[in-house]
C-alpha cells in the first residue's frame, strides 16, 4: 500500500468508515505479526498485540500525519506495544514461584542482565548521530529500503547508504549486530 493509499484509508477511518481499517489490516496484518513477534518471540502473544494493534489503529486515526513514512511509524506503535506486553508480563511474575533463594538469584540475575543489554542498546543507539539514527529505525523498524528512504528523507541514495553503514559500524564495535 502506497502513503497516499494508506493516508486516504486513515482519513475514511476517522469519519468512522470500517472497510479503511479492513483494507490497512488486509495489507498489513502480516508485515506487524512479523515486527511484534521479533520483540516477543511467542506465536501466542504475537497473534494477541497484532489484534491490539488495529484496534489501536482505530483509535490513532485522528493523529495521523502522511507524509512521514507510514509503515514505519506502524512499525514503531507495534513494537512499543510489544514492549510493554514484555514489561507487563516481568512485573506479573510472582515472586513465589521460586521455592528456593538460589533459584531467585538466579531469576534477579537474568533480570539483571537483560536490563543492562537494553540500557546497553540505548546507550548505543544514543551513541549515533540523528541522521544514522533515523536511517537505522526506518531501515530495521520500517523494513524500508534505501530507496524508500532517500525519497521520504529527500536524501541522495548514497548519504542514505553511507549513514547506515557507519551506524552499523558503530553498533558492532558496541556488540551488536
Amino acid at each position: 500500500m502506497e502513503e497516499k493509499q494508506f493516508g486516504e484509508c486513515m482519513e475514511r477511518m476517522k469519519s468512522g468508515d470500517k472497510n479503511a481499517l479492513h483494507e490497512i489490516y488486509e495489507a498489513y496484518i502480516g508485515y506487524i505479526y512479523s515486527v511484534v513477534f521479533q520483540v516477543v518471540s511467542n506465536r501466542e502473544d504475537a497473534e494477541d498485540v497484532t489484534s491490539e494493534f488495529f484496534i489501536k489503529l482505530w483509535r490513532l486515526a485522528d493523529t495521523y500525519h502522511g507524509g512521514n513514512g507510514h509503515k514505519a511509524w506502524m512499525a514503531t506503535i507495534a513494537r512499543n506495544m510489544a514492549i510493554d506486553l514484555l514489561r507487563k508480563m516481568r512485573r506479573e511474575v510472582p515472586s513465589e514461584d521460586c521455592s528456593d533463594s538460589a533459584a531467585e538469584g538466579a531469576s534477579a540475575e537474568c533480570i539483571e542482565q537483560e536490563v543492562i543489554a537494553d540500557m546497553s542498546l540505548k546507550q548505543a543507539l544514543e551513541a549515533l548521530k540523528p541522521g544514522e539514527r533515523e536511517v537505522i529505525n526506518l531501515k530495521i523498524m520500517g523494513e524500508m529500503t534505501f530507496q524508500e528512504i532517500a525519497q521520504l528523507l529527500k536524501i541522495p541514495l548514497g548519504t542514505i547508504t553511507w549513514r547506515y553503514q557507519n551506524a552499523i559500524k558503530k553498533l558492532r564495535r558496541c556488540g551488536y549486530e
